[in-house]
């Protein structure tokens, strides 16, 4: 199978979340819970890092002012510190 041109990849962003409950199970229900099974589907999260405290979710662009708002909305304690275009950036 050749490979996709860059021109078709999936542009991502990535979010530094941080906060008592960021768990992966939780973010993916928060997501949920505003945006719905198709906004979760188009956003496609995914956990790329994880340390004490903080992890780096890699979406896609375009759904990233709804996932802002459904941790806003939330009620959990999670808050996005940092968005970037790469990872080195949120180091």
């Amino acid at each position: 199978m050749k490979p996709l041109k860059p021109s078709h990849r999936e542009k991502k962003r990535y979010l530094l979340i941080k906060g008592k409950d960021t768990d992966k199970k939780t973010i993916e229900e928060t997501i949920l819970e505003f945006i719905g099974v198709l906004g979760f589907a188009e956003a496609c999260p995914q956990v790329v890092k994880r340390g004490k405290g903080f992890i780096i979710l890699a979406i896609n662009r375009k759904v990233l002012n709804k996932v802002r708002t459904s941790f806003m909305l939330s009620k959990k304690d999670i808050k996005i510190t940092k968005v970037s275009g790469s990872i080195k950036k949120l180091k």
